[in-house]
């Protein structure tokens, strides 16, 4: 089992039309192969401030989320909202060592 951290800083404004389109993006994560559990969080201090932490059971089956024609559709309604682009960060438990980073 493997975690993914995304962080995503939002445009000032925006964050309503984000919350959709990370609310849709996250639904469609949900149906893809190996897909665990996920949450949206925002820093507590700044609200433009986004994580979503989402648990895959391998990181081959993140991997091909990642890469999927589903999440990079979703990915073009959040990008343009982005003041930077999102950071992504792949976690795994002591001893698995991933194949290929993201």
């Amino acid at each position: 089992m493997i975690r993914v951290i995304i962080e995503r800083h939002i445009a000032e404004d925006l964050a309503e039309h984000y919350e959709q389109a990370a609310r849709n993006t996250l639904q469609q994560a949900m149906a893809a192969h190996g897909f665990i559990s996920g949450e949206a969080l925002h820093d507590a201090n700044n609200p433009n401030h986004r994580y979503v932490i989402v648990t895959y059971r391998t990181i081959q089956d993140w991997q091909r989320w990642h890469g999927s024609a589903e999440r990079k559709e979703m990915m073009e309604a959040i990008t343009p909202m982005l003041e930077t682009d999102e950071k992504i960060t792949v976690l795994t438990h002591d001893g698995m060592l991933p194949e290929k980073s993201c």
